[in-house]
């Protein structure tokens, strides 16, 4: 759904009551897009994630990324960084 900033403004209320429900609003300015509101992120599946972190882990050990010296990996984080 898309709306103007001035009716927007105007039904601040009912458009976070739609958002709510899970849909998504676009706000625009002289018919452009300029704004997007959305359902905040649900919860993070804290198991998910550690058997994730668990995958990442073991496919680096096995890929032997154990055995890159920290300063490496450190400097090739930062390059390029002002």
């Amino acid at each position: 759904m898309q709306v103007g900033a001035f009716e927007a403004k105007n039904t601040l209320g009912a458009l976070l009551d739609r958002v709510e429900q899970g849909e998504e609003i676009v706000i625009t300015r002289h018919g452009r897009p300029v704004a997007r509101l959305a359902p905040c992120a649900t919860t993070v599946d804290r198991e998910a994630a550690k058997a994730a972190l668990a995958r990442i882990r073991t496919r680096a050990r096995a890929q032997g990324a154990a055995s890159i010296p920290w300063e490496t990996l450190k400097a090739d984080r930062d390059a390029g960084r002002p």
